[in-house]
């Protein structure tokens, strides 16, 4: 699944001269491009899909949404051990083959 995620901006960079961020997801960090936001400040949300920010968002909606994604379990199909879930699909007696 992909999903459109709310995070939190945690810092902001300049990289090759493109505005980058770090953003935090419910604990998942990860770089993310400010081209469509480039007015967007550490501290703020935003909706962020195939590594671009595409809105902000307010913090109230951005931990509801994040609260609801981490109940679903999307939050860990999108950002969790995928090897370690291949593994523990695979069965036992599979598991080495698959890591």
């Amino acid at each position: 699944m992909c999903l459109a995620v709310p995070g939190k901006v945690v810092g902001i960079e300049e990289r090759d001269g493109t505005r980058m961020a770090s953003v935090d997801f419910g604990g998942a960090v990860r770089d993310v491009c400010l081209a469509y936001l480039p007015d967007i400040e550490v501290g703020d949300y935003a909706i962020v899909h195939v590594g671009f920010a595409l809105q902000r968002l307010d913090e109230a909606a951005a931990l509801a949404t994040l609260d609801l994604f981490a109940r679903i379990g999307a939050l860990e199909e999108e950002f969790g051990d995928a090897w370690g879930r291949a593994a523990a699909e695979a069965g036992p007696d599979r598991e080495e083959e698959v890591r």
